[in-house]
């Protein structure tokens, strides 16, 4: 009589450290792009703003509002919305998160000033043509064209950026620092329109 050897799957085989690579493993964010992926979109929207393959979304004869912030849809789907943003000098945004989106932004002419809300007081940090940087979800900051960026360009040139959220806006909340040092929330307001009402 011969005897079968049964072979069983060791508990190594079946519970193996590394997941299948066919099994979707699901995010614990909003939308599966990750603040790289936004930064990337922002630089290749720049690069297209700048090469003019957008010049007909732009404000008409090439005049750039003055007096308030301008700002054009460049993309949209379900999963990202990509904008173009002019800012004029001393027009703040407020402090502001982007409720469950992700942000990032590069910045194409001029300079921006963000003062970010730290944990215990604001921070500001300038970001000049070039530079870039991603706002995580409770990302809390304010935005406005830097005082610089008014001197070096001139007040009629503009400072531009490009910034995408993910998933799109639809809501934006609004904080004040306490005299005690603490935020507190203002409002929240339902809204598709980036960094704040232009």
């Amino acid at each position: 009589m011969r005897s079968s050897v049964l072979s069983l799957p060791s508990a190594r085989d079946e519970y193996s450290a590394t997941p299948p690579l066919d099994r979707a493993i699901a995010s614990a964010l909003p939308t599966r792009l990750r603040p790289a992926d936004l930064l990337r979109l922002t630089d290749e929207g720049a690069e297209d703003v700048l090469s003019g393959r957008y010049d007909h979304l732009l404000p008409a004869d090439g005049v750039w509002p003055l007096d308030e912030r301008w700002a054009t849809r460049l993309s949209h789907d379900d999963e990202v919305d990509v904008w173009l943003i002019s800012w004029t000098p001393g027009k703040f945004t407020d402090l502001h998160d982007h409720a469950g989106s992700l942000g990032a932004l590069t910045v194409l002419s001029g300079a921006l000033s963000e003062y970010r809300w730290n944990g215990t007081e604001l921070r500001r940090r300038t970001l000049a043509a070039g530079d870039q940087a991603s706002f995580p979800i409770g990302w809390v900051h304010d935005v406005v064209r830097a005082p610089a960026a008014a001197e070096s360009v001139g007040p009629l040139d503009p400072t531009l950026s490009v910034h995408a959220y993910s998933p799109p806006l639809s809501a934006m909340s609004y904080y004040e620092v306490t005299g005690h040092g603490t935020l507190r929330r203002t409002k929240t307001v339902l809204t598709d329109q980036p960094e704040g009402d232009l």
